[in-house]
């Protein structure tokens, strides 16, 4: 069996939708914010958006490591 060749081609696209589809995620999580009343899911929801930002800034990160590296 021979195993997949490490192909970074598109890296950088993969990680701008994922991004993408975090920053969608943060949205959705703040409206279900208005719609509940427990004020322990509110505070889980802030915190898990709070890891998401990090996460964010952590492609971001490396979406500019994987654009200098195709230079």
């Amino acid at each position: 069996m021979k195993s997949n060749p490490d192909d970074r081609r598109d890296n950088a696209g993969k990680l701008q939708r994922m991004v993408q589809d975090t920053i969608e995620n943060i949205h959705d999580a703040e409206a279900s914010l208005e719609l509940t009343d427990s004020d322990l899911q509110k505070k889980l929801i802030k915190e898990k958006n709070h890891r998401r930002e990090e996460s964010i800034e952590a492609m971001r990160n490396e979406i500019k490591d994987e654009a200098n590296n195709q230079q």
